[in-house]
């Protein structure tokens, strides 16, 4: 299975993990592939707030994510009103959420590390349900 099948895949799972909590939640087409998608989900609720959701996943215990990816992906939510989300899920860990703001920088790269989830990153019902509305 190629990378780009896998992170696919790891996208419809978040998407289906959306709708079994009352959520919709919608991936966008082309996400990954050019300028024009900077974000890979699209989530909201009634009662909630909207999300812009960039989802990585990864077998190793560091994600890495171009700073220029990261700028793009904030210009985009602040342009739609959309809260901006890292979704990161290591192999064998499940899901975890955090704001942009929470990544580390490494000079060229932002990065989130396994290691760091349990301070940084929150499981679905704390980082969405805990968070009201507008």
């Amino acid at each position: 299975m190629s990378n780009k099948e896998k992170g696919s895949n790891a996208e419809r799972e978040l998407v289906k993990s959306f709708t079994e909590n009352g959520w919709r939640a919608a991936r966008v087409a082309g996400s990954g592939v050019g300028e024009d998608s900077p974000c890979d989900i699209i989530a909201g609720k009634t009662g909630k707030r909207g999300y812009a959701i960039e989802c990585k996943s990864s077998k190793k215990k560091n994600i890495y994510i171009t700073k220029a990816q990261i700028e793009d992906f904030l210009k985009f939510s602040e342009m739609i009103g959309l809260e901006p989300v890292i979704a990161a899920r290591f192999n064998r860990e499940g899901w975890f959420f955090l704001s942009p703001d929470k990544l580390e920088n490494s000079g060229k790269y932002w990065t989130i590390a396994l290691n760091n989830m349990n301070k940084v990153g929150k499981r679905f019902g704390q980082f969405f349900e805990g968070k009201q509305g507008l």
